[in-house]
């Protein structure tokens, strides 16, 4: 992972209250720090992180929004996908020598980070939260008409390769009669 500057923040000197940040985060970005990115292209995504300091912790709150072009799981063709979603995160700031590795397994949005970090690199979040609000399944949304948006010439042919497969199915099942038949005793 490589550093960018421009997602260190330095909390050591701001004031107790709300801080808001504004990252646009693009795949140039994404390779640029060093991340892999699955199958997608065209990455652009807005993140504004809302940053509220109190004495000993903070509480950042990310909100992400934009779009990336990905290959449709049903039609195989490219289409341009919306990304949003949002996440809560909390940096708790402790000694040197204390590690808080306990308390981290029990609550996976708290974060331990030594008190003597000044600078907290928020581009590892950014990228996972981005990842994160990418859905598992990616599908063409319906258009206007509540038709399926995929590529009309694929979804043909997917539906002749489900009729083949019922096919398939009548041609053994003959072979259902023999399915409760006792093994013959060896000798």
């Amino acid at each position: 992972m490589k550093h960018h500057r421009e997602f260190e923040i330095p909390w050591f000197g701001l004031k107790d209250g709300m801080h808001e940040y504004r990252f646009q985060v693009t795949d140039k970005v994404i390779e640029e720090l060093g991340y892999e990115h699955p199958d997608f292209d065209h990455l652009d995504t807005a993140v504004l992180l809302k940053l509220d300091k109190h004495n000993g912790f903070l509480q950042l709150h990310f909100d992400i929004d934009g779009h990336v072009d990905v290959p449709c799981d049903r039609c195989g063709d490219t289409f341009r996908m919306r990304l949003w979603d949002e996440f809560d995160l909390i940096v708790k700031f402790t000694g040197e020598n204390e590690e808080g590795e306990e308390d981290e397994e029990e609550e996976a949005d708290i974060v331990f980070v030594p008190r003597s970090e000044t600078i907290l690199d928020v581009s590892e979040w950014v990228y996972e939260f981005i990842m994160l609000s990418m859905p598992l399944q990616h599908i063409h949304p319906d258009k206007e008409d509540g038709t399926p948006g995929c590529n009309p010439e694929a979804l043909k042919l997917l539906d002749k390769m489900s009729g083949a497969d019922e096919a398939k199915k009548r041609l053994w099942s003959g072979l259902d009669q023999f399915k409760d038949l006792d093994e013959p005793e060896k000798n």
